[in-house]
């Protein structure tokens, strides 16, 4: 698995040759495939070859394309991403709804108390009080509704309460396209698992084609809140930082890393939990003074 985020934004031509990316423009540039992990593609005028897409199926690189306004519109996932994914499938439609309600539980319960360390960390201690109890009230497959009401405590509290995540804002444009990042990382070790995104455990709508990767990355949204805070509409290259998120410190299962390292480690080990092979999940956790 590579570790490099390579981002794409100007007219060029993108080929494959003896094993590396090859960058055709003003200049010609080389990676190396083996060492990339995600490409993306934020210009609509690049061009690239089918050969160039097999090899980065084949080893795994997760590949997004953006629109006209460069925002993330869709990836490239692989139908085989393991070698018994027959298997894997047959698993995923075998999880009873009991265990898909006690982790949903378990990830909307994560998500909330991550939510409330962040409004204490910006000094909002009543509210962060306030999460810490919805967080304490959740049921198997949250049937209350608590995650609802901490996102409405929540967001209030960070953009006031004539803020709305569905405004054309400066902070709402950072959080979908870091919300995006996210959800393609999920996604690309779910498919590198070898389940289907599209089943989902709570999260079921038909048009959604990534149902499960959604669900997943409900806790690892707060650290795209947690980034958007520090930009602001001078920053040059806000998408840019927002795709760093990836390289961020965290803790893993006690271990310091990258984010992108930690999300695989957590989706594995969802997929232990809802297999019946494991009884906990190993959230990723920020590490404060850690150097990556």
């Amino acid at each position: 698995m590579g570790f490099r985020t390579v981002v794409i934004k100007s007219r060029v031509k993108l080929e494959h040759r003896l094993n590396y990316l090859v960058i055709r423009g003003e200049a010609e540039k080389k990676i190396a495939i083996s060492e990339i992990n995600t490409l993306i593609l934020q210009s609509t005028a690049i061009a690239l070859t089918a050969s160039l897409l097999n090899e980065l199926i084949e080893n795994n690189v997760k590949v997004i394309f953006c629109d006209k306004k460069c925002n993330p519109s869709c990836e490239l996932l692989p139908y085989y991403g393991s070698y018994n994914v027959s298997g894997k499938i047959k698993e995923q439609i075998g999880w009873t709804e009991y265990t898909k309600k006690q982790v949903w539980r378990e990830i909307i319960v994560r998500k909330i108390k991550e939510q409330a360390a962040h409004l204490s960390d910006l000094g909002y201690e009543t509210e962060s009080s306030m999460l810490c109890d919805y967080a304490s009230e959740v049921t198997d497959g949250d049937m209350t509704n608590r995650e609802g009401h901490a996102a409405k405590v929540y967001f209030n509290r960070l953009f006031g309460d004539d803020g709305s995540r569905r405004k054309d804002t400066f902070a709402n444009i950072c959080l979908n396209y870091g919300y995006a990042v996210i959800l393609s990382a999920v996604n690309r070790e779910i498919a590198a698992c070898g389940y289907l995104t599209q089943l989902g455990i709570w999260h079921r709508n038909e048009y959604n084609n990534f149902n499960l990767g959604c669900d997943f990355m409900e806790p690892l949204r707060v650290l795209a809140d947690r980034k958007m805070l520090t930009l602001n509409e001078t920053t040059s290259d806000y998408k840019r930082e927002m795709i760093e998120l990836l390289n961020m410190p965290i803790l893993s299962d006690g271990k310091n890393t990258t984010l992108d390292v930690a999300i695989r480690t957590y989706v594995r080990s969802l997929f232990s939990k809802l297999n019946g092979k494991s009884d906990g999940i190993i959230f990723p956790q920020i590490s404060y003074g850690y150097e990556s």
